[in-house]
């Protein structure tokens, strides 16, 4: 005699143990990647960062002070890209030194939150070099550069968008204090706050 078909019991291979291992190790490692914060900040990258725009103050003291306004650009134009090849360098050394990738999870978050005021900063500072505006520029670069630091570290460690509002109340001095102390606060921005947060960031977070 045939067997009910709605008594008959239809056996399916579950799946595999394995595959289920896998599935919940991928959202385990895709939950702590979104989750994690960026600690591949580089501290004594940044304090060498911080050396260089001391030592390019230096230098561009003298064309502040007589008014040779674009040769001043060109000096910090020149320092801010040695800063962004450094920057990068160390980054990566350290990114790979702790296993942490640059460009997913929490790196590409830091990344997107850190360029768009950089990209500002830059636009803006062509139009005012050829418009010739020059004395607002430190301000400028500083509270465009915090801003930045501020946004792209809220997914780092805490640290560092304190050192982003440190740069941001430097700028907005710059904005209320003479003209004349302009290169002054860029190096007081840019070479002291690099050179201390820098060495905070290498004793707490290594490297």
């Amino acid at each position: 005699m045939a067997a009910n078909p709605r008594t008959r019991m239809s056996f399916i291979e579950p799946p595999s143990l394995e595959h289920h291992a896998m599935e919940d190790l991928r959202f385990i490692r895709e939950t702590i990647e979104r989750s994690a914060s960026f600690t591949a900040i580089p501290g004594w990258g940044g304090a060498v960062i911080g050396a260089t725009a001391l030592i390019t103050s230096f230098i561009a003291n003298t064309a502040w002070r007589q008014h040779r306004m674009r040769e001043w650009v060109a000096i910090w134009a020149v320092e801010g890209l040695g800063a962004l090849v450094i920057a990068l360098w160390a980054t990566h050394r350290k990114a790979r030194a702790v296993n942490i990738p640059l460009f997913s999870g929490p790196g590409r978050k830091f990344a997107i939150g850190l360029a768009p005021p950089l990209l500002a900063g830059a636009l803006l500072t062509v139009v005012l070099y050829r418009s010739g505006v020059f004395g607002i520029q430190p301000a400028m670069w500083l509270l465009l550069y915090g801003a930045g630091v501020v946004t792209g570290g809220a997914f780092s460690v805490k640290v560092v968008p304190v050192m982003g509002m440190c740069f941001m109340l430097a700028g907005a001095l710059a904005l209320f204090t003479p003209p004349a102390w302009g290169n002054a606060m860029m190096a007081v921005g840019f070479g002291g706050l690099h050179i201390g947060f820098g060495i905070v960031i290498a004793r707490r977070y290594g490297g």
